[in-house]
This record gives structure tokens, C-alpha cells and sequence, in this order.
């Protein structure tokens, strides 16, 4: 159960893990970042660790085999390792001093919260989030009003929500801070449509792309 209130202010945890396999347990979570951001959109803290590969895990060889394409992203996914135990159990307490609710968030929630998930409850029998997650390509289908999953991707959303460079560098910290304020983006923009009277000329139903 969480120990988080539920009247506690939201605080959006951009979530990313680097893994040597697609199955949580089978095979390990390599690193995990964060990145905090609130509802203003300020980035109120981070968190990154490497962790140590599960003794009772294995590698995936397709995986491996795209790892040896991103040498770069491999060597910063592994350096200086810690005991997953230690790992989860600072993460622990780094949420719960965060002094809101957390709400997990991730490009795609389904691959990465699974595997935070597993090793908090392997490690330290927490589930600080409580099941509340956002998966921010379903929130961008929502925003952007498509009717399906596949015309709300990256090359479909409105430029000022994306990076120049792009989503995803496969550095933990570096993607958590990007996919988290693209989110932020997002989000913003939402909550301006929500408030507003009249119809704007920006609105996103005039982007011609969507």
C-alpha cells in the first residue's frame, strides 16, 4: 500500500529503464532514472542508479545484440553498478521525501513501470505509486483527439512538444527528462484548452498534421 496521502499534491515521476531483456525478472533492470516534475511544470528533483544484473536472471540475445549497436548508451547503463536491495531501497526514500503524491509516468508505461514495479516489490514489498500511472502516448491520443493509438505518435505531435533532437538518447536520466517534459508540455497545453471560453486559433484541432 502507499503511504501517500490522498489529498497530497501530484507530482509527475517521468520514469526510465535501461534492461538487458523485455521480462522483468527473467531479466534485469541495468538503470533507472527519474525525473520529478509538478503540475506548474518545474522539475523538482532527480534520481539515477545503476544496479547490479539479478544472480537469478538471464540476457536476452535480441536485446544484447541492439545493445552492441549503442556502445555509448551501454557503457553509461552499466558503469559503477549497485546492489539492486540498495538501489530500490534509496529510490524508496527518495520518493517518499518528495513530500507529494507520486505518479508514475513513461514513454511506454507498460515496458518500464513493469520492471520499477517488480524490483520494489522484490526488494522492498512497496508500491509507492499505488498503481497510478500515465502512459504518455495514450495521454497525447487524448489531447490531440485521435481516434486511434498509431496517429498520436512522435512524428504526429505538435513541434513545441518535442525535443529538436528528438525522444530518446537510451541514457536513463537523459530520456527521463525529456519524455517528462514533453509530458509537461502536453499537459499544459491541455489544461489552457480546458479553461478556455472560446475556441483559440492555436488550439491543437488547427495543427494540420493531427
Amino acid at each position: 500500500m502507499s503511504r501517500f496521502k490522498p489529498e497530497a499534491a501530484e507530482l509527475f515521476v517521468s520514469t526510465d529503464v535501461e534492461t538487458d531483456g523485455p521480462i522483468p525478472g527473467a531479466h534485469s533492470m541495468l538503470s533507472l532514472a527519474s525525473a520529478v516534475f509538478d503540475a506548474e511544470g518545474e522539475l523538482v528533483d532527480t534520481f539515477s542508479a545503476n544496479l547490479e544484473p539479478l544472480p537469478d536472471a538471464t540476457t536476452d540475445p535480441q536485446t544484447m545484440t541492439w545493445w552492441q549497436e549503442h556502445p555509448e548508451a551501454w557503457a553509461a547503463a552499466t558503469c559503477d553498478p549497485a546492489p539492486p536491495d540498495r538501489v530500490m531501497s534509496e529510490y524508496l526514500s527518495w520518493l517518499g521525501g518528495l513530500g507529494g503524491r507520486p505518479v508514475f509516468v513513461a514513454y511506454p508505461v507498460a515496458f518500464d513501470y513493469p520492471f520499477v514495479i517488480h524490483y520494489l516489490s522484490r526488494f522492498t514489498g512497496r508500491d509507492p505509486f499505488a498503481r497510478a500511472t500515465i502512459d504518455i502516448r495514450s495521454y497525447a491520443m487524448a489531447v490531440m483527439q485521435c481516434a486511434t493509438l498509431g496517429r498520436a505518435g512522435i512524428r504526429r505531435m505538435p513541434r513545441h512538444w518535442v525535443e529538436d533532437d528528438g525522444l530518446s538518447s537510451h541514457i536513463a536520466l537523459d530520456d527521463a527528462v525529456r519524455q517528462g517534459l514533453m509530458f509537461i508540455r502536453m499537459y499544459r497545453d491541455n489544461l489552457r484548452r480546458s479553461h478556455s471560453p472560446e475556441p483559440d486559433p492555436g488550439s491543437l484541432s488547427e495543427y494540420p498534421e493531427w
